[in-house]
């Protein structure tokens, strides 16, 4: 059962996002002394990476991957990487060997391969970052595409926005987490948070996870039914 948890702006959000974050940190290097994270891209997501450079964290402990990516050259401005390159890793003190990006200028296929072999040995994180899009997608899982279920890191074609070509964690390897944790903000997401409220088998609702589930939205995103 999805238990959400509803906040007035898409600020307060964001900052309740922060305190989970810090709070996960905190507790999974004092039981095992690392901290693995998947981050997500997206704007809400972004605000939250803000507010975490602000604080003083134990980054060297902090172990970093990424949910999904677009195929495009490396410094391509529109890569997920690049916008936490931007938000967070320009402005934190973490080891570059912490940072375990999607090699997707490499093409969907060769790049999914790769970094299969590194989601295996890294599973289970102790917090996963999920956004979602309008049409209830969620990292680069789409509505209504078949997936290997087998594969913990897919090879995306034929997305339904651009670039059409990505790489994503799969719904296997995102569910293992000890926290799940999903941002969504914004009217207009409404209507697929409640296609999904009413059953609608969407991407974001797939993913599930090893201990803990937070969903947090905002006002205009929950609405009033």
């Amino acid at each position: 059962m999805i238990h959400w948890h509803v906040k007035p702006t898409a600020e307060e959000v964001a900052l309740a996002a922060r305190d989970i974050i810090i709070d996960a940190a905190h507790r999974a290097i004092h039981v095992h002394g690392i901290f693995k994270l998947v981050l997500a891209g997206g704007t809400t997501p972004e605000r939250v990476y803000s507010l975490l450079t602000k604080e003083t964290c134990h980054w060297e402990k902090w172990q970093l991957y990424l949910g999904d990516e677009r195929c495009l050259p490396i410094h391509h401005p529109q890569r997920n990487s690049q916008i936490i390159q931007r938000t967070l890793l320009d402005k934190i003190d973490i080891p570059r060997q912490n940072i375990h990006f999607i090699p997707a200028e490499l093409g969907a296929v060769k790049a999914a391969a790769k970094y299969q072999q590194i989601i295996n040995l890294a599973s289970p994180f102790d917090l996963v970052i999920l956004g979602m899009g309008e049409d209830g997608h969620t990292a680069s899982l789409f509505p209504n595409h078949q997936y290997i279920e087998s594969e913990l890191v897919h090879a995306v074609f034929n997305a339904p926005k651009p670039p059409a070509e990505r790489v994503s964690m799969s719904m296997t390897a995102l569910s293992q987490n000890r926290t799940l944790l999903r941002l969504i903000t914004g009217a207009n997401k409404k209507d697929s948070v409640e296609q999904w409220r009413k059953g609608e088998n969407l991407p974001i609702a797939t993913i599930t996870t090893l201990g803990n589930e937070i969903t947090l939205l905002d006002q205009s995103t929950f609405g009033d039914t």
